[in-house]
């Protein structure tokens, strides 16, 4: 199964949020208490660490996206100037 750059990118970046749930929710509830003052930064440095790569891959899925309209609407007003001058073409050669 071959995904495409844009459904990696979703794939890993709703990895990265279900990992950091489920690492909040461990951390308040199994966690709590259970880990040295040392095991405890360490732990919520990895969430917190985990909680950027989602945001960093929402923000460049977000780029691409837009980079990816801005195409699409370049395409669709070429293609519609396109038959505009076909359409004045035709026009300007059925008129004696």
């Amino acid at each position: 199964m071959h995904l495409n750059a844009k459904a990696r990118r979703r794939w890993f970046g709703a990895l990265c949020l279900i990992t950091a749930i489920g690492m909040l929710v461990a951390g308040e509830t199994v966690f709590q208490g259970r880990v040295s003052p040392f095991g405890f930064i360490l732990y919520w440095t990895g969430c917190f660490v985990v909680t950027g790569l989602a945001a960093l891959t929402a923000l460049r899925d977000a780029a691409c996206v837009r980079a990816e309209s801005r195409l699409e609407q370049r395409a669709l007003f070429e293609e519609t100037l396109r038959k505009i001058e076909a359409e004045k073409r035709a026009r300007s050669q059925s008129q004696p």
